[in-house]
């Protein structure tokens, strides 16, 4: 017999890193205000800061998170992006992609992973393992995770690139 009810346990599991923040965030709060003596205030001040931090980033992976249930699996190894769907699937690697898209109009919304050569690995946002990719997106370099997030909990009609790299760029041909 569970003690908390399916659908709380998931609730707390979607927003579990930001849950520790707060809860870190409190005890830095009660050492830097109601304790005597210097020291354990100071060390509360740091701990109030850290707490923030991962409130901050709780929150964004927490936003991110959508669930699970959805149509195929995601695998990550060591930048290694590998979705094994029902009807498709492919390989994608972190340092060869050109542009990642976040598409919402298909049901559910689908990460396009753009690579040289090769048709977008579209990966559904509520495939087992997806939350993974949060960490590896975040990885590639100059991309605001905040657009990322943003993109994942907007509701659009129409494909947003969320990055593309540099050297992408200059591969597009130019009609002037």
């Amino acid at each position: 017999m569970a003690v908390i009810r399916p659908e709380a346990a998931a609730i707390l599991h979607r927003w579990r890193e930001a849950l520790a923040g707060v809860a870190v965030l409190g005890l830095g709060l009660y050492w830097a205000l109601f304790t005597r003596g210097p020291l354990l205030g100071w060390v509360g001040v740091a701990v109030v800061l850290c707490g923030a931090a991962l409130l901050f980033v709780g929150w964004q992976r927490g936003r991110f998170r959508t669930g699970s249930g959805g149509p195929g699996i995601v695998q990550v190894v060591e930048g290694r992006i590998t979705y094994f769907g029902p009807l498709s699937g492919g390989v994608a690697d972190l340092e060869s992609l050109d542009a990642l898209r976040f598409d919402p109009t298909g049901r559910p919304g689908h990460w396009l992973l753009d690579q040289p050569g090769q048709p977008p690995l579209a990966i559904p946002v509520n495939a087992a393992g997806a939350d993974q990719l949060f960490d590896l997106f975040a990885q590639l370099p100059g991309i605001r995770t905040e657009t990322m997030v943003r993109a994942r909990t907007n509701a659009g009609d129409h494909v947003i690139v969320i990055w593309q790299a540099p050297t992408a760029r200059k591969r597009t041909a130019r009609l002037h």
